[in-house]
């Protein structure tokens, strides 16, 4: 692989910066009380929740992309390479959810939307896009009449490792039954891929993720506000809970499958085709505009990135060192983000690559290396 240009270097810092954007994000809405919490903590709950787990997927789809590009003439040891990660990045959820973690842990889920975006890996940036935005659209559909169907309800019990001898209940909770469910999730990577191919270097690049992201979230936005209003859905759901899903509740993953108005609804988690479209144009919104960020403005930044640089690391420690707490304040959020930039400002000056990240990506190579021409 040729070495990284200093427009490449650039376009890695506009990535790094939204997925610390993503992590800090998903770290506020661990912390914080909630978005009735009054002042500061209520507003920055209500933006990041639903909105950044949507983003940290988005780019688990880009970083796939690009790390895979080397890897088209070579497609055997590229699928390993990236079925073993997935692997990897599931192990280490469940075992986050063995040491007790009082947050609903994504990564069991996302290291199983690995696996599922395997035979998509190396398509065109366009057969992606109508894929991603077709699969958000449709895939909830399909969770739905499955559930109905099975007579399957959310599943609240997070899969720990002693699971792995449940093997039917552990693809039924990670695929269907969840809080991320990879049937709508995966969708997320489809579209990180696509992005992955958008020369971001460019300000016209940037500036095209940028739009698509903000149709993609009014769409999401406005077209459940009009389901539920002129369309009548919000009569129908009112009789069956007292509130027709207003945009604050939390449905854990998955909607009732009472009626299918509830796939209307635009609420965070919820998993329907309007939540999902909403949170990956938010999350385009917010790559789009970090890669549009200036030079000047971005050595400035270089702690942020830092810190978005080791993704899994600095989950992980953070979820970590959530366990046993019961704190939900401003304060603790402002302590877990200025210790998350500072240790990985260090780590990442004096050793480079995330301790994770490293640990994972060497795993990943060792077990695609057979399958090398």
């Amino acid at each position: 692989m040729p070495p990284l240009t200093t427009a490449d270097r650039g376009r890695l810092v506009g990535i790094d910066l939204a997925r610390a954007v993503a992590v800090v994000g998903m770290m506020a809405v661990h912390v914080l009380p909630g978005e009735e919490a009054p002042g500061t903590a209520g507003v920055l709950h209500s933006l990041a929740h639903g909105r950044a787990s949507g983003l940290f997927a988005v780019l688990a789809g880009v970083s796939l992309g690009l790390s895979t590009r080397r890897d088209e003439r070579d497609r055997a040891a590229g699928r390993a390479s990236v079925a073993v990660r997935g692997l990897l990045v599931a192990l280490v959820g469940l075992l986050l959810v063995d040491v007790g973690s009082r947050v609903a842990v994504i990564l069991p889920y996302y290291g199983v939307a690995f696996v599922v975006v395997l035979p998509f890996l190396w398509w065109p940036a366009r057969r992606l896009a109508v894929l991603g935005v077709g699969w958000l659209a449709l895939a909830p559909l399909l969770s739905f009449a499955v559930r109905r169907a099975a007579d399957l309800g959310p599943q609240f019990e997070q899969p720990t490792l002693a699971w792995l001898v449940r093997p039917a209940e552990l693809l039924e909770t990670l695929t269907l039954t969840g809080y991320y469910p990879v049937v709508g999730w995966a969708g997320y990577l489809v579209l990180g891929l696509a992005l992955s191919r958008v020369d971001l270097r460019t300000g016209a690049g940037a500036l095209r993720v940028l739009g698509a992201g903000a149709v993609l979230a009014a769409l999401g936005w406005l077209g459940s506000g009009a389901l539920l209003g002129p369309g009548g859905g919000a009569a129908v759901l009112r009789p069956l809970t007292g509130v027709p899903g207003p945009a604050g509740t939390d449905f854990h993953g998955t909607v009732p499958t009472d009626s299918w108005w509830w796939l209307a609804v635009v609420a965070p988690h919820s998993g329907t085709p309007f939540d999902l479209l909403h949170t990956a144009g938010t999350g385009l919104l917010v790559i789009g505009g970090a890669c549009l960020l200036p030079t000047v403005l971005t050595r400035f930044l270089a702690p942020v990135a830092a810190l978005g640089s080791m993704p899994l690391t600095v989950y992980t420690g953070h979820v970590l060192a959530l366990a046993g707490t019961t704190d939900h304040s401003l304060r603790l959020l402002a302590l877990h983000v200025l210790v998350a930039c500072a240790a990985a400002t260090l780590w990442r000056l004096t050793l480079g690559r995330g301790p994770l990240e490293d640990v994972v990506s060497a795993l990943a190579g060792r077990a695609a290396r057979p399958l090398r021409r």
